[in-house]
C-alpha cells in the first residue's frame, strides 16, 4: 500500500477551496484579483505533482520551490482581498491552509537540500 503523500492532499485540497473562492469572488463580481489567486493558488498543487516525476535532486528542488512561491504569491493575494473592500468572504480558512502549504514546502526543500 502506497503511503499518502501529505502536501499532494493538502495542495489538491487547497486547489479545491480556491476554486469555490473564486467562484463566489465572480459571483460577487470581483474579476481581476480573483484570476490572480485561481492562477496562483491552482498552480500550487501543479507544481508539487511533477518532481514525482523529477528526473533529478536539482529538478526536484526547483519544482518545489517553486510551488512555494505560487504558495506565497497566493497568500499575498488572499491577504490582498481580506484587507480591501472588494468582498467580505471569510478567507482566514484559506490563509491558515496556505500558510500550512508554506511551511510544509519549505521543509521539503530545505531537508532535501541539506541530504543532497
Amino acid at each position: 500500500m502506497k503511503k499518502e503523500n501529505i502536501i499532494q492532499k493538502k495542495s489538491f485540497d487547497f486547489s479545491l477551496s480556491i476554486l469555490e473562492k473564486y467562484k463566489k469572488l465572480i459571483e460577487e463580481k470581483e474579476y481581476v484579483i480573483s484570476k490572480q489567486l485561481l492562477k496562483s493558488g491552482t498552480s500550487i498543487g501543479v507544481n508539487v505533482e511533477e518532481p514525482i516525476a523529477a528526473q533529478s535532486r536539482k529538478d526536484f528542488i526547483s519544482k518545489m520551490s517553486i510551488a512555494s512561491k505560487e504558495a506565497r504569491e497566493t497568500k499575498y493575494w488572499l491577504r490582498l482581498l481580506q484587507k480591501s473592500s472588494l468582498t467580505n468572504m471569510d478567507l482566514s480558512d484559506c490563509l491558515s491552509g496556505v500558510d500550512e502549504i508554506v511551511r510544509i514546502l519549505t521543509s521539503i526543500v530545505m531537508t532535501t537540500k541539506r541530504n543532497s
